[in-house]
């Protein structure tokens, strides 16, 4: 018997009271040994916004909830675990298998690559360390500074640091193309 992840379609918006209820259900059911983990990936990022700073959790995967279930030799999943998961309400059925209620047929999802979920795992990790910057363009992109001498001034992102959250835009001045070191914050793109 080994333990694999499979991805589940729940209600946008709704994965963490699903998470939550299929949890309860697992519990009530005596189903701990054979669902362990039930998780809806996360990562930390920062934004700026009217000018503060704040530190937000967003959902990497929306709409899905990964379970990790307890399979046998044929890599089914347990006829107990299967229905108890499918018939929680809000999810919508696993993901890589079409779901038909009046005939469930085989009971083999694709289940995670474990380089998927060893990515997925590490992001959630990663949450005690520092949260990644939310940059909301790229290098090339036309951008307007929001603050600073060069306020309302357009130009184009040559750099970005993400360590340092700092991003170098090339401005027009006087005709002559001056780059200028900002933090990401200060400009927004167009």
């Amino acid at each position: 018997m080994a333990k694999k992840w499979y991805i589940v379609k729940v209600e946008n918006g709704r994965e963490e009271a699903i998470r939550d209820a299929l949890k309860k259900r697992v519990e009530v059911e005596r189903l701990g040994d054979v669902v362990g983990r039930v998780l809806v990936a996360t990562e930390k990022v920062s934004e700026i916004r009217g000018g503060k700073k704040r530190v937000m959790e967003r959902k990497m995967y929306p709409g899905y909830v990964m379970l990790e279930i307890e399979v046998g030799e044929t890599s089914e999943i347990p006829e107990r675990a299967w229905f108890l998961i499918l018939e929680t309400p809000g999810v919508q059925g696993f993901v890589g298998l079409p779901y038909d209620r009046k005939r469930p047929g085989p009971r083999k999802p694709p289940a995670m690559q474990d380089y998927e979920v060893q990515k997925v795992l590490h992001a959630m990790e990663e949450k005690e360390e520092a949260p990644k910057i939310n940059i909301r363009f790229a290098v090339g992109d036309t951008v307007r500074i929001k603050e600073g001498p060069f306020e309302n001034i357009d130009g184009s992102v040559e750099e970005i640091n993400e360590q340092k959250g700092m991003v170098k835009v090339v401005v027009n001045i006087f005709g002559r193309a001056t780059p200028v070191e900002l933090g990401y914050w200060q400009v927004e793109p167009l």
